[in-house]
């Protein structure tokens, strides 16, 4: 009897369930409810994209590969490589309250949108139609930002020695679809 092998992949990354047909689109990009105190277009009450990025955070960043399903993945996707962002900062801070700071810095500096020169997934998104759509987009990622970064410091701080985690900042290293926010060397 010869030998045979199979080639198929039993891991598949996960995607975003959030997307529905009245989800309104910025570029080619859902604008998905945020649970959030930062100003920006979204709002929401319920479990949201950031909740679900940083709950499919640890199995999602050893995909080098991604198939996009729809808009919505586009904006998981963005929020998982920020998520990286933001832990190699919060790797080299002594305290939550220092890891805070960290991230409303990260959060409010300026950063390519798509379309822009040093936006790294140019050719998975679609540049803003107009001016309108591009203050939208910048607004809402920026929301994305400056919430990912707070609620990454509940998640990554341990309460009891105010120090990040080993189980999240062993992540730093991983590059979720080989790319990064930051340009080389950040």
């Amino acid at each position: 009897m010869p030998f045979t092998t199979f080639s198929f992949n039993i891991f598949q990354a996960y995607h975003s369930n959030l997307m529905a047909p009245e989800t309104r689109l910025v570029g080619n990009m859902a604008l998905l409810p945020v649970k959030t105190q930062f100003k920006g277009p979204a709002r929401g009450d319920d479990s949201d994209i950031i909740d679900e990025a940083i709950y499919y955070f640890k199995a999602n960043v050893f995909f080098k590969n991604y198939e996009i399903k729809n808009e919505a993945d586009r904006t998981l996707i963005y929020v998982t490589l920020y998520i990286s962002e933001c832990l190699k900062k919060l790797q080299k801070c002594s305290s939550r309250s220092q890891g805070e700071k960290e991230m409303y810095t990260l959060g409010i500096t300026n950063f390519p949108i798509p379309g822009e020169p040093g936006f790294p997934l140019n050719a998975m998104y679609v540049k803003p139609a107009n001016k309108q759509e591009e203050e939208t987009m910048r607004a809402y990622l920026q929301q994305l930002r400056q919430e990912t970064g707070l609620r990454l410091c509940d998640r990554v701080f341990d309460p009891q020695t105010d120090k990040p985690s080993k189980w999240w900042v062993c992540f730093v290293k991983k590059q979720f679809m080989n790319k990064s926010l930051s340009a080389p060397g950040q």
